[in-house]
């Protein structure tokens, strides 16, 4: 400690909030809520209940010099003032991470241990501090589906074409302490976080007594809020961010205004929580909670209106919100879950009475938190939804689903006919994939989706030929009771085989269509659709002929295969007609709820999470013949077109961080998503990371995905920019990937264009609209963008795990001025910039650019998206790796968090 007084008042609260309690026979210590606010002589129960877990972390580390004896006071007493204004230091109990993400932040890790050996220093301290768990699940393709075998087959795919990355990971799970890996095959990470390894309460056993505390995470995927649905506070951010966290910095963010969404009634017969997201998620985009904590509240939290599964649906879908999180606070309803999916009864205990002595614990007799404000949803009026055709938050009405096809592609012309059959045309569904942790991890949703395929089975239906169908589940207890209860059998009747367990469609890996559907499409000029029951649509990261994608209900994802078009009003139009020529209409075929709940009543038993989590670190056979061991540092290899060394932990930047005479790299428009900026898609053989590989010697046929590439940065730096329909304003025309090189007016690929400016020495921005770097949290997004030399990226708003992770590579985010657009700005190939960077900026602090073009300079204002102090002192490090790097070899040494 620096500050002997702080230090001295940091102690002194400690010891008089800590307390000791019993459960299940044991003694655990705690640092009491009540007890603070007793001293504080304030009232713990007007604050909501996600900041209160924010309140414990500043009470039991007020010993850290960031947090001292007044700032869980300051939160206590006056949290509605200090919301914006206090910089909250939370330290983790955990960090998740998935393999896209996750396996860069090993190799960052590994990078680190060279850099150490390298200036002297023990590799071995570079170890993460805090439990860290990474679940391979984003590494699947369907490439096989629609027949018995698809799993086994699209296994054998993805470990021949992942040997390399999954080589490190084993090189990982031995070499680096604290961490665990959970191999593929298993799920989906939010889904096992859910079933199986959330904690609820986490328990410090080095201490005596061991130590009582909420399980909080960060995780290197944005959809890691679903585990608020337990009442652990945690949600995504980058894997630059997550890297620090494991080395035991702090997760550093302003404190949040909290939005209260108020639940009422209950949902009407056959509406699903799918439905109920897809609404709730456009009435939050309206109600802009972007970087707000979002809390539920309402009486339908004290009926059986909402199951457990409902409320991870809920929460899943947060980033689309626009939220760091979608909280629910601990209740009977999260002890029941906790038991019927198989935990420990003592520690299902614990939770009980750790939360109800904490002021942690809602029933129906607390009285409702003060929020910053509240948001009502009555569940009555939800109606069955769809959200596309390119956004998550563009909520649609079953019957409106053609009006929204026809607005977005208006090429595609009016039907022909509405009494004529499907055809392959526009608005034909080519895909449908029943995927992801959103809706796979809901019973209900599941059963219904069965069901719905066992009576149109029962009716004659069948899929249409030109829809490629899939089933991906988030874990083995999914297809467990699907398979027990003869569900399975008729998913199979239709097409819904089992193609492996991964993010697989929602993520972009729903592998090739029918290669003679693909000819028709392109041929005919086709604008056709997908349907998933996943929680991102973004046009081209479904797939790269899918133009609008729609998401939906599993029942509701079955429904359009056996429709084979978007155009159609499923509420009116028959799915098909039976083999006796009568027509068919989902409301003929819709499942029941009684007969729902009461196959799952049968089959989802806590019996089958507990088989199906019994091994879960095992891994398959081909996980245990992969080579393992090795020393504490990685032997690269230089041939490896997976797996590289990268370079900006060595690259640090000037004293003087100014811009001087700056080139706009790209002029962009709004919402231009992380997919765009940092694809995952197939490497095409014509642009530069195609072009890269073969030059190393790989077949065009084996050029594999940006997914699986991420260890190697020549590859994803070369694919900056590159992704899906990005539009380059500089270059309206095209072609796509591509930049004007200024002075000389050459058209040149985005990367040959960085790569001549840094040899030049002259640096360069990027330009851009509205929420910058939205949708997922893709470290390379940020990686790229500075490894081609980007110094700075101004934009009208930023989405809040792009914003942070450009922050952590060492690359300024500057927003302008409200009103003050690229447009109103007049920015062209021919505008330079001159960025004045004075040594010491304030969090959220103003700074001066000139702008130079052909009718003179002028000076406008930009506010440096620097929220705190600490974001400041590691953006002129150059980055989180670089500054963590100096504070290890300055012999320093993070805590661990208990």
């Amino acid at each position: 400690m620096t500050n002997p007084s702080l230090h001295d008042a940091a102690d002194a609260l400690r010891s008089r909030c800590r307390r000791v309690f019993e459960s299940g026979g044991k003694r655990y210590a705690y640092y009491s809520l009540p007890e603070l606010a007793e001293f504080a002589e304030a009232k713990l129960d007007r604050l909501p209940y996600s900041i209160r877990v924010l309140l414990e972390n500043l009470l039991r580390h007020a010993d850290r010099d960031d947090v001292g004896g007044t700032l869980p006071l300051e939160v206590l007493r006056n949290y509605h003032e200090r919301v914006g204004k206090d910089t909250i230091p939370l330290m983790l109990a955990r960090v998740m991470a998935q393999d896209v993400s996750g396996i860069p932040a090993l190799i960052d890790l590994a990078t680190m241990r060279d850099a150490m050996a390298r200036a002297g220093g023990d590799p071995s301290r570079i170890n993460p501090r805090i439990p860290v768990e990474l679940i391979v699940d984003h590494s699947l393709e369907v490439d096989h589906a629609g027949k018995d075998g698809a799993l086994d087959l699209n296994v054998a795919l993805e470990y021949r074409r992942n040997r390399e990355r999954y080589t490190f990971l084993k090189w990982a799970q031995h070499a680096v302490d604290n961490l665990s890996i959970v191999p593929p095959g298993a799920g989906i990470l939010h889904q096992i976080n859910l079933e199986h390894l959330a904690r609820v309460v986490f328990v410090d056993h080095s201490q005596d007594p061991p130590l009582a505390y909420p399980d909080t995470l960060a995780g290197t995927d944005s959809h890691t809020a679903m585990i608020n649905a337990v009442g652990v506070l945690g949600w995504g951010v980058g894997g630059i961010e997550a890297e620090a966290a494991m080395l035991g910095e702090p997760l550093s963010f302003l404190l949040p205004p909290t939005v209260g969404v108020r639940l009422l009634n209950r949902p009407k017969a056959g509406v699903t929580a799918a439905d109920i997201v897809l609404t709730l998620t456009r009435l939050l985009r309206e109600a802009k909670v972007v970087e707000s904590f979002v809390e539920f509240t309402g009486p339908a939290l004290d009926s059986d209106a909402l199951t457990l599964e409902d409320r991870a649906t809920l929460a899943n879908m947060s980033p689309e919100y626009g939220s760091t999180c979608g909280f629910f606070p601990v209740d009977a309803t999260t002890i029941d879950y906790l038991r019927r999916s198989a935990r420990d009864e003592d520690a299902i205990e614990l939770v009980e009475r750790y939360c109800r002595l904490q002021g942690l614990w809602r029933d129906a007799d607390a009285p409702e938190p003060e929020f910053s404000r509240v948001v009502e949803l009555d569940l009555a009026t939800v109606e069955p939804s769809a959200a596309g055709p390119r956004r998550p938050h563009e909520r649609v009405a079953l019957p409106d689903i053609p009006a929204s096809f026809l607005a977005a592609c208006p090429q595609a012309g009016p039907r022909a006919s509405a009494a004529a059959p499907a055809q392959l045309d526009h608005g034909a569904v080519i895909l449908a994939a029943i995927t992801s942790c959103t809706n796979t991890s809901n019973p209900s949703a599941m059963i219904a989706a069965a069901l719905l395929a066992r009576k149109a089975r029962a009716r004659g239906l069948r899929v249409r030929e030109w829809v490629k169908t899939s089933f991906t589940p988030g874990s083995k207890v999914v297809s467990d009771y699907l398979r027990a209860s003869g569900l399975q059998a008729d998913l199979d009747g239709l097409g819904f085989h089992l193609a492996g367990y991964g993010c697989a469609s929602c993520g972009g890996g729903s592998g090739p269509i029918a290669p003679d559907v693909q000819s028709a499409i392109e041929s005919r000029g086709l604008t056709v659709s997908a349907v998933l029951s996943g929680n991102r649509n973004f046009e081209g990261r479904i797939h790269p002929l899918a133009r609008a994608n729609y998401l939906l209900s599993p029942p509701l994802v079955v429904a359009y295969a056996l429709a084979g078009s978007v155009r159609m009003d499923l509420t009116k139009e028959p799915l098909g007609l039976a083999p006796d020529g009568s027509p068919v209409y989902l409301s003929d075929i819709w499942p029941d709820n009684a007969e729902i709940k009461e196959i799952e009543k049968r089959y989802v038993t806590p019996d089958r999470f507990r088989t199906q989590y019994a091994d879960i670190s095992k891994g398959d056979a081909g996980w245990q013949t992969l080579p393992s061991g090795g020393s504490m540092l990685y032997e690269w290899d230089p041939d490896s077109t997976y797996v590289r060394r990268p370079p900006y932990i060595d690259q640090r930047p000037p004293a003087n961080r100014a811009v001087c005479g700056a080139r706009p790299l790209l002029v962009l428009g709004d919402s231009v998503t992380t997919d765009n900026i940092s694809p995952a898609d197939g490497i095409r053989p014509d642009i530069p990371a195609g072009r890269y590989l073969q030059d190393c010697g790989v077949s065009p046929s084996g050029l594999h995905t940006f997914i699986a590439r991420r260890g190697n940065h020549e590859v994803m730096m070369r694919g900056t920019f590159t992704g899906g329909r990005l539009a380059n304003e500089l270059l309206p025309q095209g072609p796509a990937g591509s930049t004007l090189v200024m002075p000389e007016r050459r058209v040149a690929s985005i990367y040959d264009a960085a790569m001549h400016y840094l040899a030049a020495s002259v640096p360069v921005v990027v330009v851009a609209g509205r929420e910058y770097g939205t949708g997922s949290s893709r470290d390379w997004a940020a990686k790229g963008t500075r490894l081609l030399g980007v110094q700075a990226v101004l934009a009208e708003s930023f989405e809040r795990i792009h914003r942070s992770n450009l922050v952590n590579m060492g690359v300024l985010p500057l927003q302008f001025e409200p009103g003050v657009t690229r447009n109103s700005l007049g920015i062209t190939a021919e505008t330079r910039f001159d960025i004045d960077v004075p040594d010491t900026i304030q969090p959220n602090g103003w700074i001066d650019c000139r702008i130079t073009d052909a009718d003179g300079t002028r000076t406008i204002r930009l506010q440096a998206r620097l929220n705190t102090v600490h974001e400041e002192a590691v953006w002129r490090k150059g980055g989180i790796l670089i500054s963590m790097l100096d504070h290890f070899l300055m012999g320093g040494q993070a805590p661990a968090t208990a």
